[in-house]
């Protein structure tokens, strides 16, 4: 184990069994979010219920290559901090599109190809939009990303499917309640040890818990192939169409801005440094598992919101940790039924631990958010307005029905929207000369900024 007085919270490796046994709840805490999209998407495609199999399959593999590849690195490729890859959401309605209006599954495939590799070029560009993010933006970003997953935890904990007859049952929220009764005593009571590794311990004793009350269905789990390779290839060669690509250009962006923000709320919760190279690595890597996901059948790859929120209530910031449930993310693509074991786990038992994994996000935003001084009138403009931003989407998805799909598309999402505002109007306020006193800084003109906010 490293001297943690001679390394850097990052770079503290914990061991390999403790190292296996964090990463484990990394995986269950993201498994939800890195499964749904392909099966969203798959079943609107029209493929066969073993192709979305495949498609899953193939996800969880390349999301693992993808989280090593981000949290281990190598020369230009990975930001080298604890976060964990998979699927992004963000271009799910884009992809839908395209599947039944623009090409088919194929041209999916086409346009992530190209777009990624349009993100891959532009990355180091893209990175120095660092300066921009001041605490101001940063705990407006951070506390957005804990509110736009608490509706996750919501609905797992109503069942996680709306069209089930159980949905928001009693049994339900009640089995929700109780395991988020057992995180709360396990918080309270427990060593250290067990503190640390309470989201995981609350959902095996909530999963077993549901067992013995009759809930989940587990006899599936060894239906259907335990080992299967990814196959290249296996859907067919990509198909390219412009109108595809840009499409999924305006998702990349979205991407792109999303993962700086969870780069940033991460450095911000490990307490490293994160600069504009440290970001385009993080970038580049992000974009060249996208390159190459759709070889394998597979979709644009971003970091999950929902695991630095992990990060932060355990405390455990070793990527290390991370790494190992990269690696265990390979292994549930190779061996399909560890993932269908997992995915039998009742959605409320997720749900219980979700509503304080995911509220936990909030708080460290909030926390960041308490150092900014609030007589600058600007400060309070810039949050209240940049937060209201972020919840519009969350609150109502049909708010920007009527505008062009690149502005859907990109304001779709509460942290791609508040990160958006919140950058416009650190602009606006903190970086333009009107209307406030200017000082020379090496030759450059910039604007007079509170002590905090330098």
């Amino acid at each position: 184990m490293s001297d943690p007085k001679n390394t850097s919270p990052e770079h503290e490796f914990l061991g390999v069994g403790t190292s296996f046994t964090y990463g484990l709840q990394h995986v269950l805490t993201m498994y939800g979010g890195i499964v749904a999209p392909p099966l969203i998407v798959g079943t609107a495609a029209g493929l066969t219920g073993a192709q979305i199999g495949i498609l899953i399959t193939a996800s969880l593999f390349i999301g693992g290559l993808a989280t090593l590849l981000q949290t281990l690195g190598v020369k230009y490729f990975g930001a080298q901090l604890p976060l964990v890859q998979g699927v992004s959401f963000a271009g799910v309605a884009t992809m839908i599109g395209i599947a039944t209006t623009g090409g088919g599954f194929n041209a999916i495939l086409g346009a992530v190809i190209a777009s990624s590799i349009i993100g891959l070029l532009i990355a180091p560009f893209f990175a120095k939009v660092i300066r921009f993010f001041p605490p101001v933006v940063t705990g407006c970003v951070i506390t957005i990303i804990g509110l736009s997953l608490l509706p996750v935890a919501v609905r797992w904990t109503m069942g996680g499917n709306s069209n089930a007859p159980d949905w928001g049952s009693l049994q339900n929220i009640g089995l929700a309640a109780m395991t988020l009764g057992i995180l709360l005593l396990l918080s309270r009571f427990g060593s250290e040890g067990i503190r640390r590794t309470g989201i995981l311990l609350s959902i095996v004793l909530g999963t077993i818990l549901a067992y013995v009350l009759g809930f989940g269905d587990f006899s599936k789990v060894g239906d259907g192939a335990w080992f299967a390779m990814p196959e290249f290839l296996g859907f067919g060669m990509p198909t390219f169409h412009l109108s595809a690509i840009l499409a999924m250009t305006i998702v990349m962006i979205v991407t792109l801005t999303e993962t700086t923000a969870d780069i940033i709320a991460v450095g911000e919760i490990v307490g490293t440094e994160v600069d504009d190279k440290r970001i385009a690595n993080g970038l580049r890597a992000d974009m060249l598992s996208s390159a190459i996901a759709p070889f394998f059948g597979t979709f644009m790859q971003s970091a999950f919101a929902q695991n630095v929120g992990l990060v932060a209530i355990t405390g455990v910031k070793s990527r290390f940790v991370v790494a190992a449930g990269g690696l265990i993310l390979v292994f549930l693509g190779l061996l399909p039924v560890m993932g269908r074991l997992i995915a039998a786990i009742p959605t409320p038992v997720l749900g219980g631990a979700g509503l304080v994994l995911f509220g936990t996000v909030a708080a460290s935003g909030i926390r960041t958010l308490a150092k900014l001084d609030y007589s600058q009138q600007k400060n309070l403009i810039i949050v209240a307005t940049s937060l209201a931003a972020g919840m519009i989407p969350i609150i109502d998805h049909s708010f920007y029905a009527q505008f062009p799909m690149w502005f859907k598309t990109l304001f779709h999402s509460g942290i791609s929207a508040t990160c958006v505002m919140a950058i416009l109007l650190n602009i606006l306020f903190n970086h333009t000369n009107f209307g406030s006193k200017i000082v020379s800084n090496k030759g450059n003109t910039v604007a007079v900024l509170p002590k905090h906010e330098h």
